[in-house]
């Protein structure tokens, strides 16, 4: 699963890196590095408009389908099974039409792996998994939009988004069973063109393709401090590799 990740890079150059249109300085101007994102935090990704046209927007991390009546008010569903996405309900709808991309400079993850056979019982070991080449991680993602059919004046669209998860490859499954799906630059364009006035929509079949364990030559993963386990810390000192 992915449960937190790191918002470094800005916007201009999140956009730069993904090839798409410069970023709505209404939407960004205030953007600042966040080292501990948290599920229902706004976050950025990159999707096509109906053009056909990639540009990037902010989503709240948390996919609310369409059909929700309101609001949920249980956990907050900020990652979906690729294996089963097709099927679900909440899922269903978004992967075939709302694909993104959610660009994050590494994320979290928890050693689970042996933790609970542990004697006595292990801490769980958080680490921070980066590209080895430095390089912004394009995770698989889904976004919905949501508004408030109850409420009597008209309400604002919510545009909500999740991540994408598979099997863990040999890099993570030493850590954790799962991880996010990660693409590759040469597979963006396939996984955003979900149909425009340009061009047909890339088959499901070439989707699920897609949807695999990134290679592992790929990923490090740093083991790192227990501060990271507050959502109350936020600096880059989280960052920094124990020993």
């Amino acid at each position: 699963m992915c449960g937190r990740f790191t918002s470094i890079t800005s916007p201009t150059e999140v956009a730069s890196f993904f090839s798409a249109e410069e970023p709505n300085p209404n939407l960004f101007g205030n953007f600042a590095p966040n080292y501990n994102v948290a599920p229902t935090t706004r976050i950025m990704a990159i999707a096509n408009d109906q053009l056909g046209t990639r540009r990037i927007g902010l989503f709240q991390w948390g996919l609310i389908p369409s059909w929700a009546k309101v609001l949920p008010t249980s956990q907050p569903l900020i990652n979906a099974r690729s294996e089963t996405a097709h099927e679900k309900p909440s899922f269903r709808e978004s992967l075939p039409h709302r694909r993104c991309l959610i660009a994050v400079d590494g994320f979290f993850e928890w050693r689970t792996v042996g933790v609970a056979d542990a004697k006595p019982p292990a801490t769980k070991q958080p680490v921070y998994v980066t590209r080895r080449d430095g390089h912004l991680l394009a995770l698989a993602g889904l976004w919905a939009t949501w508004r408030d059919t109850n409420d009597p004046s008209p309400s604002p669209w919510l545009h909500s988004c999740c991540i994408l998860t598979t099997s863990a490859n040999a890099t993570m499954s030493p850590i954790h069973d799962r991880m996010p799906v990660i693409l590759e630059s040469r597979d963006w364009s396939a996984w955003l063109n979900t149909g425009s006035t340009a061009q047909p929509a890339t088959s499901m079949a070439e989707i699920v393709k897609l949807m695999k364990p990134a290679d592992a030559s790929i990923l490090g993963a740093t083991p790192i401090g227990t501060a990271v386990n507050s959502i109350r810390n936020n600096s880059a000192d989280l960052l920094l590799p124990v020993i």
